[in-house]
């Protein structure tokens, strides 16, 4: 049974990501800071399905969590990198605490847990890393600017890091949602719901299918796909 380490596994794409991947058999471990019912009950349901508690603030503390998880479980077949955080601000006025924050988080804990999972993929010559980014890393906007700079952050690293690893037969993607039918934008009304929907011809996608697109590159199917940024936002940014 192949692992998949998964970060921010408990709600909204993460959850569905959790429950593609256990039903199609990876054994998911899923690493966030607290547990929801959803995901009790995914473990209730799949025997391989696990989760650790931690809080991806504390960077000091990422080496012996994967090292941990790998000594329990074996050898990582699959990083993915999903948990972020958005704060919502004018960047005039944002506090520096916000902003350190939003890095950290979306980008440098991303980065630490890329290098830290995959030594074990370069035991067995063989790994899938899958960062979360989002079209607003190339759309941008507003109030959003220190969101929209960790993730193109983590869309250059990505390029950089398939080039690494590459010829080890590590591949390195990028899943860039739009907006999609969460609960979020379940919060919008008006105009503003009417817009974001008129932009995307097929419709605002559903949490299951950017999770669709993380399966596909963990899938035997993504074996020649590195370095790629897959765009799942219904048609928003063509």
């Amino acid at each position: 049974m192949k692992t998949v380490l998964l970060t921010g596994p408990v709600r909204g794409l993460g959850l569905a990501i959790s429950q593609r991947l256990a039903k199609e058999g990876y054994r998911v471990i899923g690493v966030g800071r607290k547990l929801t019912p959803e995901y009790e009950a995914l473990m209730a349901t799949f025997e391989n399905v696990h989760f650790v508690r931690y809080d991806l603030n504390d960077l000091d503390g990422i080496p012996k969590l994967v090292l941990g998880i790998t000594r329990e479980h074996g050898a990582l077949y699959g990083v993915v990198n999903n948990a972020g955080i958005g704060l919502d601000g004018v960047l005039a006025t944002q506090h520096g605490s916000e902003i350190s924050q939003v890095l950290r988080i979306n980008l440098e804990a991303a980065i630490l847990m890329a290098k830290y999972g995959c030594r074990s993929m370069l035991a067995e010559r063989e790994g899938r890393i899958i960062n979360i980014s989002s079209i607003i890393a190339s759309t941008g906007f507003n109030g959003l600017a220190v969101y929209a700079a960790s993730k193109a952050g983590l869309e250059g690293f990505t390029r950089s890091l398939s080039r690494e690893l590459g010829r080890i037969n590590i591949t390195v993607n990028c899943v860039a949602p739009g907006y999609m039918e969460t609960d979020m934008t379940a919060g919008l009304v008006g105009e503003k719901l009417n817009s974001i929907r008129r932009r995307a011809p097929l419709g605002l996608p559903r949490v299951e299918d950017a999770a669709g697109a993380v399966s596909y590159l963990l899938s035997k199917d993504g074996d020649a796909i590195t370095g790629s940024i897959i765009t799942v936002d219904g048609g928003s940014t063509a």
